[in-house]
């Protein structure tokens, strides 16, 4: 983990004085770079720890989970996902349970740092990371990653599962918008012609 965030402070060192406006802005894109090239159970961290909102974006096609503090891209891990058998289901959802130490009752295995997405089973949780989809659907994180997670969410941070593959330093406002939302926008507007 040492390697990953000097890599992380030389690339804001190296992109000091260039595009990004803000010393924030210059770590959200040095953590978008690292993030392109994770291995396997390795991730990058470099949260401030503001009082700024967390958002946790995990993207299937990408195997990759990234938090945003307010807009900006603080980290960023190679993650597990479902298989095509048993996928993890995309859309937005609100942390519903958090446990350091929980048991899964269905598959009867560990999963440390459970935060729980949703009543049937999907969670995020430390667990093996082999860089492709190999879960019962729960999104399991690097154990290091998975503590750092538990001890900055709530219940209630939002969390985005998506098929997009483009996931930038900045947080996609359009990522926490659900689809009944845009129907309801729709029909709202066609009200007014």
């Amino acid at each position: 983990m040492g390697k990953l965030f000097n890599l992380t402070v030389g690339l804001v060192l190296a992109t000091a004085g260039t595009a990004p406006a803000t010393a924030s802005d210059e770590v959200a894109a040095a953590v978008e770079t690292a993030a392109a090239t994770l291995a396997p159970n390795r991730f990058v961290w470099s949260d401030p720890g503001t009082a700024d909102p967390v958002t946790v974006v995990v993207s299937l096609p990408l195997q990759r989970a990234f938090v945003y503090r307010g807009q900006a891209l603080v980290a960023a891990t190679a993650v597990s996902t479902g298989t095509d058998d048993k996928p993890t289901p995309t859309g937005l959802y609100p942390i519903l349970q958090k446990a350091e130490k929980h048991r899964s009752n269905l598959y009867d295995a560990s999963m440390p740092y459970m935060q729980r997405l949703t009543w049937d089973g999907i969670a995020l949780h430390a667990g093996a990371n082999p860089g492709f989809p190999a879960s019962h659907g729960c999104i399991r994180l690097p154990a290091a990653f998975a503590r750092k997670l538990f001890e900055v969410t709530t219940l209630g941070t939002t969390v985005v599962v998506t098929d997009d593959a483009a996931v930038t330093a900045t947080l996609d406002p359009e990522l926490l918008r659900t689809d009944a939302t845009r129907a309801n926008e729709a029909q709202l507007a066609s009200l007014g012609e």
